[in-house]
């Protein structure tokens, strides 16, 4: 890219339709938050609702706030809301555990809804939660299904007859690299198959239309794009016309047919309902609730419009400042379908970061050799990148990441 200048960035923040939002976040004074993919920034609203929930809702109400404060139906309206988000209806959608837990209830649903065929399908390289629980629920059935993992250009080849499911990452949590759903989906049930998405890095980060590419199953978590907190509940998705058949291998009181009729034998309850279990986080799920409304305030085209644009200002940058210092791309190149994140190469990779976030400017580490920054539309500034890019140049060319506290690992970063 051609250099740009001070006014130029200053001109696109000005024009920027996003730029309100940045102000409805509690964000530290000097600090650049590149790592909003991990875990996003606190909207300024959570606080005070979570004081409400807290001090009014549970210290005043007591056990009559499931009722008076509409605690009961949590799960069901906030699902209803990132609903808008996924692009799916209303009642197809539930706030409920975490997502590994929903992985494992929509694996197994799924691979008992498709008996006869063992085929079990995903990438090397996704993220490890999805493959751990594709392992461990095939080992819950038995053993009798066989898992493959097949690189991402070949997956659609690899579909078959046999096949009972697939499960892939919308967006990959390194690379940024998209996955074309529509067209995964229908050549898996072209051949019979089912899908699961994990939406994860994608859920208010890109636009997104299940129930016009044909889905079948999603997963997502609330804690990264959508500003939930740390630990916030997970959401999952399960098409209308698989309410019937799919089943939840955790029979929870929550997700009975009639939870307080204390019967000693489990019904499923009807239509999405079914795949709640346990009792709610009811604290957790009023801070996701404000997390999600933020994003419902914004054009989801337009956070995709300023996310493309953030990413390629800054692989622009560091392509013509930092590629003599070892820092190569990862992923999509400029100009391809992404993911809200960006990410380089670098054999120190964990060290800079190290250095990196000592400076303000965090991002995140992804080994063997992956610096991972996320780019979050709400309340990033196209200034921020170029403060980013400033600062990691600095570290490289004055190799600050050879100092030895940089170098020693930590177990989150």
């Amino acid at each position: 890219m051609d250099a740009i200048s001070s006014a130029q960035i200053a001109a696109l923040d000005a024009a920027d339709p996003l730029a309100a939002f940045r102000a409805r976040f509690s964000l530290p004074e000097g600090v650049t938050y590149l790592d909003g993919n991990s875990l996003g920034a606190l909207p300024r609203a959570t606080a005070d609702r979570v004081r409400d929930v807290i001090e009014g809702e549970w210290g005043e109400g007591l056990i009559r706030s499931w009722n008076s404060a509409d605690w009961i139906n949590a799960p069901r309206r906030v699902g209803a809301k990132i609903a808008r988000l996924v692009g799916a209806n209303p009642h197809e959608v539930i706030v409920a555990d975490s997502t590994s837990v929903n992985l494992h209830k929509l694996i197994i649903a799924a691979l008992r809804a498709r008996p006869g065929r063992h085929a079990v399908l995903s990438e090397p390289g996704n993220f490890p939660t999805d493959l751990y629980m594709l392992e461990t629920a095939i080992a819950t059935l038995g053993g009798a299904h066989a898992l493959t993992l097949t690189p991402r250009d070949e997956i659609v080849s690899h579909i078959t007859e046999e096949t009972a499911l697939v499960l892939l990452t919308h967006v990959h949590y390194k690379t940024a690299d998209v996955h074309d759903m529509a067209a995964i989906t229908a050549a898996a049930q072209a051949k019979g198959a089912m899908v699961l998405w994990d939406l994860s890095h994608s859920v208010g980060a890109l636009p997104l239309a299940l129930n016009a590419c044909n889905a079948d199953l999603a997963v997502g978590c609330g804690y990264k794009f959508l500003n939930g907190g740390p630990g916030a509940p997970a959401f999952l998705f399960v098409a209308e016309r698989h309410h019937a058949s799919l089943v939840s291998p955790l029979g929870g009181w929550m997700g009975h047919a009639q939870p307080f009729a204390f019967t000693d034998h489990y019904e499923p309850a009807s239509g999405i309902s079914r795949f709640l279990c346990g009792t709610p986080s009811v604290v957790g799920m009023a801070a996701l609730e404000c997390g999600v409304d933020l994003h419902l305030e914004a054009d989801m085209q337009e956070i995709a419009r300023k996310s493309r644009a953030l990413a390629e200002l800054f692989m622009g940058l560091v392509h013509m400042r930092c590629a003599e210092h070892d820092v190569t791309l990862v992923g999509p190149p400029p100009g391809a379908p992404r993911g809200s994140h960006v990410s380089f190469r670098h054999p120190e990779g964990y060290a800079i970061m190290q250095a990196l976030i000592a400076r303000g400017v965090i991002g995140d580490f992804r080994a063997p050799d992956i610096m991972r920054f996320g780019l979050t539309p709400l309340y990033l500034r196209y200034a921020d990148i170029v403060h980013a890019v400033d600062v990691l140049e600095d570290v490289l060319r004055t190799r600050a990441w050879q100092a030895p506290e940089y170098r020693t690992r930590q177990a989150v970063t």
